[in-house]
């Protein structure tokens, strides 16, 4: 691989990772700590959806990241050959 595609290749990379990290942390510290008043104003079977978001939604969000940054590793993969 050329150094030219390989820079490339890492810039869209680590470019994909900074936009997961934000999804993340939106997710994380403002839905489980800024916005944790508005959401306790809605109630799912009797829980709080701040409560909820910040004890469990974050976690399920991170896992979602997870397999979202495998598709789309992968589609990077193919696009620079670099693929398995």
């Amino acid at each position: 691989m050329s150094p030219e595609k390989a820079q490339a290749y890492w810039k869209e990379n680590i470019s994909m990772i900074i936009k997961l990290l934000i999804v993340w942390f939106v997710f994380s510290f403002g839905c489980g700590i800024l916005f944790i008043n508005e959401l306790n104003a809605i109630e799912i079977s009797g829980v709080k959806l701040g409560y909820w978001f910040a004890q469990q939604g974050a976690i399920y969000v991170f896992v979602i990241l997870i397999f979202v940054y495998v598709k789309v590793m992968t589609r990077i993969d193919e696009k620079y050959g670099v693929n398995e």
